[in-house]
């Protein structure tokens, strides 16, 4: 009876043995079916060098369920050929997404043998392909997605510049936070179009007072207002220096160090920026400001001064309003404010060899000062240092 006892106890330690072991040895393989890319993806990407840092395309796909908890860690992978004989790893995450830039899928380009100069025999256009390997645990066996070509185009190179696309050309802002500006649209603050879907610019901020303001795809139309919520609620990262000002209509509030700044707004990586201002250290002064009765939002007064900032090398440029009523249109530009003995007069400029535009004229008074004569409104006013240029647009 003891042996049998014992030999049954045997058995059962045994197949214990097996079934543990066993399990310790399960594969776990998941349907490739199950492992796809669920970004919709463009008839071909546009590619150019100005826009290297943009973003060009963020693969995102669905999670694979494997009906256990297990680590799953998922590869994008190109493959230049197509077939994937070559494949090489773009990245790898636990996540579900990865994005790839302009320039990543630029160099993918030249990979491909492609390039711009129309006087070669490289094309242009081609074909990179792309594929998710997805591992399950540390021995899971791995699975692909179906593979996905996408169709890179280099714009040829024909000697000629091409603008930026953007939703419009010049974004917009005006409020209390833009001391340029202020709630005015006289006088807003203009962000260009500086490369595909991004506006940029030098701008001044203070956080005094108030401190709010807000953006504008139309000048003059409060209606195409778009506030702090505009940008939180569409998954913009926006800059700390800025907050919801909490006001009626839920404007930007500047919280951070008054000064001049820029500004970059980008609708490709989502992000609103501050950084350093841009050329104004080769600028002889980071602002020129101008005050006159031929400035109606300045006058001659301190207090409201019509503010240039330095926007590149040399250069000084903002929106300014003019008026030509007679004997109320002279104004003069100066290198401080408050410091009447920083003033520079319209001889100044002409004798140093500037081309003047011709809605400026000397006004004859007793300083020689700057006086409109064109039509009253508001022109984005640039003075040029290098070239010696003083236009109006």
């Amino acid at each position: 009876m003891k042996n049998i006892k014992f030999l049954t106890l045997l058995c059962i330690a045994l197949l214990g043995f097996n079934s543990c072991e066993t399990e310790d040895d399960v594969v776990f393989i998941a349907n490739n079916s199950e492992l796809s890319f669920s970004n919709s993806f463009q008839a071909e990407y546009i590619l150019n060098q100005a826009t290297a840092g943009n973003l060009a395309e963020r693969f995102t796909w669905n999670s694979v369920d494997t009906g256990v908890p297990t680590n799953l860690t998922y590869e994008l992978q190109k493959s230049i050929l197509g077939d994937f004989t070559d494949a090489e790893p773009v990245g790898s995450t636990t996540a579900n997404e990865i994005a790839v830039t302009v320039g990543d899928m630029l160099g993918y380009a030249n990979e491909a043998g492609l390039d711009n100069d129309p006087t070669t025999d490289a094309p242009n256009t081609g074909n990179v392909s792309f594929r998710l390997k997805s591992v399950i645990g540390d021995n899971g066996e791995p699975v692909f997605s179906s593979a996905q070509a996408l169709t890179l185009v280099l714009p040829e190179d024909t000697g000629m510049e091409t603008e930026a696309i953007c939703e419009v050309e010049t974004l917009y802002a005006v409020g209390a936070g833009l001391p340029t500006a202020g709630w005015d649209w006289a006088t807003p603050v203009a962000f260009e179009c500086t490369g595909d879907g991004i506006w940029s610019g030098n701008v001044e901020l203070t956080s005094d007072g108030d401190a709010n303001f807000r953006f504008f795809t139309e000048a003059t139309n409060w209606d195409s207002g778009r506030n702090y919520p505009f940008y939180a609620d569409a998954g913009y990262t926006i800059d700390s220096n800025f907050e919801n000002a909490g006001d009626g209509d839920s404007n930007f509030k500047f919280v951070g160090t008054s000064g001049v700044y820029f500004l970059t707004m980008d609708t490709n990586e989502k992000t609103i920026t501050l950084g350093s201002a841009q050329g104004a250290d080769t600028c002889e002064v980071e602002i020129l400001y101008g005050v006159g009765a031929g400035l109606p939002t300045a006058g001659w007064d301190w207090a409201t001064p019509v503010e240039l900032l330095c926007t590149g090398d040399g250069v000084w440029s903002g929106n300014v309003q003019f008026q030509s009523t007679a004997d109320n249109n002279n104004f003069r530009f100066f290198t401080e404010a408050t410091n009447w003995d920083s003033g520079r007069n319209y001889p100044f400029y002409a004798d140093d060899g500037y081309t003047i535009d011709a809605n400026l004229v000397n006004a004859g008074d007793g300083d020689s000062n700057f006086a409109f004569v064109g039509t009253d409104g508001t022109y984005l006013l640039t003075i040029d240092s290098v070239n010696k240029t003083i236009t109006l647009e």
